[in-house]
């Protein structure tokens, strides 16, 4: 069973995200828990998540159209992602609800320095595969970008940046490796945009170039990447293309409140203006500025900001 809205009609979109959808279940602790440690916590809050999700209506706040391709539960949980999806416009006819099954929950633990820890179920998303995306040929050959994370099934992912570099499509691909996992050079081979952070950038590229940016960045794209932009929280992003100087993007001084879904919101906010034809040097700007901003507010999807807001702080 798949879902409707006035926006799912649209046969043309900018932006095509293979989404994760979970439920957040967010508790506030002073610090990160030992092994067989209870710690009392400050405050708690159920709202919308899943990386996929999140960086659609990141790009969808940044003006892009946006369309899923996304499987939910039949419950209570699903219903408030499509909520959420129909009030910021975004395309919902190829998100499938799936009966009897659960949506995905994550358990984030959100610390008195506004870092956090996440667990995640992925519920029904877990049934995402390749099948869902071929269904949705329509919107990946009208689109310019397509994004991914590695919340969804590889296959999933795989089929979608598959059909956006096909005869048909001429979209750009960007994938955020999160959670990091091992990926496959067929995958990574498909990919324009990598995001990850310093953490899964070192987890990509394996133990023999820990500690160097450098050295892991450019083993990735000896396997087929064609751009990784590293985010690097308060210090800001780099990006590395073959046979080119690396090129930084310092960060901004923000008052932190947490930094659930800064990613998120970079990655969205990046296929947004790829979408809208800012170069990559320049999209990696705005994105910047968005995941600044997105760290001021609780919350993930509370703390997306509109396009008015980031081209503001960028002039």
């Amino acid at each position: 069973m798949t879902s409707d809205s006035s926006a799912s009609s649209r046969k043309t979109v900018d932006v095509v995200c293979v989404a994760s959808w979970n439920a957040d279940l967010v508790s506030h602790v002073a610090r990160p828990l030992a092994r067989g440690e209870t710690l009392m916590a400050s405050a708690f809050s159920i709202s919308p998540g899943g990386k996929g999700s999140n960086a659609a209506v990141a790009a969808a706040r940044q003006g892009a159209r946006v369309a899923l391709i996304a499987r939910i539960g039949d419950d209570e949980f699903g219903r408030m992602g499509l909520a959420l999806w129909h009030g910021e416009g975004i395309a919902t006819g190829h998100v499938e609800c799936a009966p009897g099954e659960r949506s995905g929950v994550a358990q984030i633990l959100v610390y008195a320095d506004g870092d956090n820890s996440i667990a995640v179920y992925p519920g029904a998303g877990a049934g995402l595969g390749a099948q869902q995306v071929q269904a949705a040929g329509a919107l990946l050959a009208g689109c310019r970008v397509v994004m991914a994370s590695c919340e969804v099934p590889i296959e999933a992912a795989l089929q979608a940046f598959q059909m956006a570099h096909g005869s048909a499509g001429k979209a750009l691909t960007i994938l955020n490796p999160a959670p990091a996992r091992p990926l496959p050079d067929e995958l990574l081979a498909r990919v324009d945009v990598l995001t990850p952070n310093e953490s899964e950038l070192f987890q990509l590229a394996g133990a023999a170039h820990a500690g160097s940016i450098d050295a892991a960045a450019a083993q990735l794209l000896t396997r087929g990447v064609g751009a990784v932009l590293v985010t690097l929280g308060a210090a800001g992003c780099r990006l590395y293309q073959r046979d080119q100087a690396p090129v930084e993007v310092a960060g901004r001084a923000m008052a932190v409140r947490d930094t659930v879904g800064a990613g998120d919101t970079f990655t969205g906010a990046l296929a947004a203006a790829l979408a809208r034809g800012e170069a990559l040097a320049g999209a990696m700007q705005w994105a910047n500025a968005a995941a600044a901003l997105s760290v001021t507010r609780a919350g993930a999807i509370e703390g997306i900001p509109t396009l008015a807001a980031v081209a503001a702080l960028l002039t």
